[in-house]
């Protein structure tokens, strides 16, 4: 009977994409699967390119942009650009990296691991810059806005890493062959 349950709850593995990944996660891993709360793509102001929020921990816009507001205020003389950084903000833990004129942020609880949070840091880096062809800089990441929330969308669905390259995005964005 177990194996039958089993088998049903497998099942629902078999639609959309992020639906067997998202039921993968809470089958297989449960509360031990890596959630992300939010990803930031901040100026060198700390204002908005891209944000995107997968936690209610923030409910509200203002609550949102306070967040952002004392995040950068504490990274921003950081010298985070060779290297990902990493720092404890608010009970979260927070990796970080400056690019030129823009600062990638990606925050997770304080429970999570610093290493799985990096990945989709440097997964998210990584594609932008492939985005923009290596011209990573905000004027550029405006002009190609649309693509970078469908980056942000295949690397991570409600809050779960699913993917930490948003790699066939760009077999169809550039019309690259797979083979």
């Amino acid at each position: 009977m177990e194996l039958e349950a089993l088998n049903d709850r497998f099942d629902l593995l078999v639609t959309k994409r992020s639906v067997e990944v998202l039921n993968f996660a809470e089958i297989w891993c449960g509360d031990s699967f890596p959630v992300v709360k939010n990803i930031l793509l901040l100026d060198s102001e700390g204002k908005r390119v891209a944000v995107k929020y997968y936690s209610d921990e923030w409910p509200t816009n203002s609550a949102k942009l306070a967040f952002e507001k004392s995040l950068f205020a504490k990274t921003m003389k950081s010298n985070a650009r060779t290297e990902a950084e990493i720092t404890m903000f608010d009970s979260n833990i927070v990796i970080y990296k400056f690019v030129q004129d823009l600062h990638f942020y990606v925050t997770g609880g304080e429970d999570e691991n610093e290493l799985i949070l990096a990945a989709v840091l440097q997964g998210f880096f990584d594609s932008v810059s492939l985005l923009l062809r290596s011209n990573v800089d905000k004027r550029e990441a405006l002009e190609n806005l649309d693509l970078i929330f469908l980056c942000l969308d295949e690397i991570v669905e409600r809050g779960y890493a699913t993917n930490t390259f948003c790699q066939p995005l760009f077999y169809v964005y550039f019309d690259l062959g797979t083979g």
